[in-house]
């Protein structure tokens, strides 16, 4: 009997990537049916600002064309296709989900393992692409780089950036505070380190590596970060406790002149305060890159300022993270299909 593989991607995630690689990795004689959706020519659903289908998060994809997709599919690869309880009990054929992102947040977890079917992700598919990013954003802010860039395009040249009261700081002289030690986290700090930052990190679920700890990182409590950093990078993960971890209360405690960069998820930040904070004080200039709704109202305050830098969501994106998601999911597609355990089971 010929297995059957529905790939449903996008023109980030290319479907042809996927087919090519579980090819490479199965062999051909499967039968793939493939589905490109439009994202991100067109948005997804985030279901963080407006409840989503069925509390899914960051998904695309309506339910019934997804079904009938699907079909009699023994295994679905996909990176934002949303498969809820109800769509799970119209697929009584599906056993295996590739989800080719770090968290398969637009997967039903519960429903899967109730329903029978086996979920596989791609733990830090994009986490070198999203630590590089931020590190180019903690440069665009700390070396002036976008203020020189925008007052160019307006044609002034700003020669005063040059003076010792308004120029920019090295990373070597400065404290940066890492909140969270995940995948991207862990690397964003092997970055600092090269720079010669002294580095904060602070995550309350982990320990520091032996190779961190012994090039001077340390592990603090949240308000130590805060209080003693030069920059601030939030790496989390969007959990009832970490949503809005930055407000009012935490901006407040944060160094006076300090640096915030967001490249890990809006619901961390309540931009609001982070508004306040920007026209101010404390926080002196932030590069964001994520927001709590997506995309911004055009309307949008945090447009207007001066002491920010924005960006439309495109840390994760990058040639390699295309291909390095497609190979891991096309493994687990081999893994199963020879009756092997999973790599990184959900």
């Amino acid at each position: 009997m010929t297995r059957k593989i529905a790939i449903i991607g996008d023109r980030f995630m290319l479907p042809e990537v996927f087919r090519s690689e579980i090819e490479k990795a199965c062999g051909t004689g499967l039968d793939i049916r493939l589905l490109e959706q439009p994202w991100p020519d067109e948005p997804m659903e985030h279901g963080y600002a407006v409840n989503g289908l069925d509390g899914l998060k960051e998904y695309y994809g309506d339910p019934d064309e997804v079904v009938g997709f699907i079909g009699d599919a023994e295994i679905l690869v996909t990176q934002l296709a949303p498969l809820s309880d109800g769509m799970m009990k119209r697929l009584p054929d599906l056993k295996l989900v590739a989800v080719s992102r770090g968290g398969p947040v637009n997967i039903d977890m519960a429903a899967a393992r109730r329903n029978g079917i086996r979920v596989v992700n791609v733990p830090g598919r994009n986490a070198t692409a999203v630590a590089e990013f931020a590190l180019g954003a903690i440069l665009a802010e700390t070396r002036l780089i976008r203020v020189g860039h925008e007052s160019m395009r307006a044609g002034e040249w700003r020669g005063d950036l040059y003076r010792a009261d308004r120029t920019g700081r090295e990373l070597n002289e400065m404290t940066v505070g890492v909140v969270g030690y995940g995948n991207i986290g862990t690397k964003v700090v092997k970055l600092l380190r090269a720079f010669g930052s002294k580095v904060l990190v602070a995550d309350p679920y982990v320990q520091l590596s032996a190779e961190d700890r012994n090039a001077g990182v340390e592990l603090v409590a949240l308000e130590t970060l805060l209080a003693q950093s030069d920059v601030i990078t939030m790496h989390p993960r969007v959990t009832e406790e970490t949503k809005q971890m930055i407000n009012r209360d935490t901006i407040a405690k944060m160094k006076p002149g300090v640096i915030f960069v967001n490249t890990a998820r809006g619901p961390l930040v309540d931009y609001d305060a982070l508004y306040e904070a920007l026209v101010d004080g404390p926080i002196a200039s932030a590069m964001l890159e994520t927001f709590a709704v997506e995309p911004v109202p055009a309307d949008w305050p945090l447009l207007q300022l001066p002491n920010v830098t924005l960006t439309p969501h495109i840390a994760g994106a990058s040639v390699r993270t295309v291909t390095y998601a497609a190979e891991k999911a096309a493994e687990e597609v081999r893994r199963y299909l020879a009756g092997q355990p999973p790599v990184n089971p959900c």
